[in-house]
């Protein structure tokens, strides 16, 4: 475990991240603590992702209640960060770890990074509520976090069109405006799946052509 937090301490980034690989490649459950603690001030995208890999390889169940502290943490990366790795986990047992005060974190960072992990995580039976919160941010921060926050909508399917057809008849431009690129984006969207579903659905024969 020495060497492994050595390892990762380096200022080589591949050295840390070929000791990421490593810790996920042989996991030990002394790794844990070594990994996340790294999560929190790694200066790499790379090797955060890495990081969180090889948290993945380790026992879900420790790991998650390892990550829990994380969750709540002054430090911004630190909640980033597990809020990365509960979403690479996949498991939607694991939702209800993801509270308001993520989606709502006065950081864009973290906030976007809660609105991919609840995208992912989501139950079925949450969704309509899901839905509800994140338009509730709709108009908040720049391009890249508005395009970031109308893809995760629009990966919630159907149950996003009532609250975002009220959310663009509100007085706020931003909001309105927001609201209205996410309709149409999603409304493009189905229209794509729609094609993709009658040209490759069930019983389609491409057609044939003599020489």
């Amino acid at each position: 475990m020495a060497t492994l937090k050595a390892l990762l301490e380096s200022p080589d980034k591949s050295v840390r991240l070929q000791a990421a690989l490593a810790a996920g490649t042989y996991p030990e459950d002394a790794y844990i603590e070594v990994l996340v603690k790294q999560c929190v001030h790694e200066p790499d995208f790379f090797v955060r992702d890495t990081l969180s890999w090889a948290l993945m390889r380790h026992e879900i169940s420790k790991v998650v209640e390892r990550l829990k502290s994380e969750l709540n943490s002054d430090i911004p990366q630190a909640r980033s960060q597990a809020l990365h790795t509960l979403s690479k986990i996949g498991d939607k047992q694991f939702y209800s770890l993801i509270t308001n005060e993520h989606h709502f974190d006065p950081l864009d960072k973290v906030a976007v990074t809660a609105w991919r992990a609840a995208s992912v995580l989501v139950p079925d039976s949450e969704i309509s509520v899901l839905a509800k919160i994140l338009v509730s941010q709709l108009g908040r921060g720049d391009s890249d976090v508005q395009f970031d926050l109308t893809r995760f909508l629009c990966a919630l399917g159907d149950s996003i069109i009532q609250p975002l057809s009220e959310a663009a008849a509100t007085s706020n431009e931003a909001v309105k405006l927001h609201a209205a690129f996410t309709l149409m984006r999603f409304n493009e969207m189905k229209l794509e799946n729609s094609k993709k579903t009658i040209v490759g659905g069930e019983g389609f024969e491409p057609p044939t052509f003599s020489v």
